[in-house]
């Protein structure tokens, strides 16, 4: 399996993290791009330099880099999630604006018909942000709100984490058990 990760300048980064973590994990095939907001943010919510990020993927690819494989169709990636997914991003995705090798990639996944996961951190929403994203919904885009559950209560940051970790594998398909199940009543 191959996975594109891109990480935008959106707050949230610890879940990038915990995700490439757990590809890694895996033995996943990971392709990583980063926006320089997404470099700046992940130094100054998770304390972590860009190259110790890159040491948490198979491949690491400059967001200027046009020639990167994953800017091809011919790339035959599984799968691509955006997290944190900024708001910029989003737009540029939502109106084929393939200003970056990420928002290039992004359009690569969406006109192969392959699954692009996109977690969105933003509060509150504009009515451009939710048209934007009903926009990528209605065109198969996942649109994955970096929104916690609470009602298996978590009593750590890292179970929280965890557990948004598990659900995003789940909708790229990888069998995982960092999700708290819901169980019933």
């Amino acid at each position: 399996m191959k996975v594109v990760v891109g990480i935008s300048g959106g707050s949230g980064s610890i879940y990038a993290i915990s995700l490439l973590k757990v590809l890694k994990e895996l033995n996943i095939e990971t392709h990583l791009v980063v926006t320089t907001m997404g470099e700046y943010v992940i130094e100054h919510e998770c304390g972590m330099k860009l190259e110790e990020l890159k040491g948490l993927a198979t491949y690491f690819h400059d967001n200027k880099n046009f020639a990167a494989p994953i800017a091809s169709g011919s790339f035959k990636a599984d799968s691509m999630v955006v997290l944190p997914c900024s708001m910029k991003t989003l737009s540029c995705v939502a109106n084929g604006f393939s200003d970056s090798l990420l928002a290039r990639a992004c359009d690569v996944t969406i006109k192969e018909g392959r699954k692009l996961i996109l977690v969105p951190r933003e509060t509150p929403l504009s009515p451009i942000h939710l048209e934007n994203m009903l926009k990528l919904s209605r065109i198969g885009v996942t649109i994955f709100p970096s929104s916690p559950g609470f009602y298996n209560h978590p009593e750590t940051l890292e179970e929280i984490v965890l557990n948004m970790t598990g659900r995003i594998l789940d909708m790229m398909g990888v069998e995982n058990n960092l999700v708290n199940r819901w169980k019933g009543l």
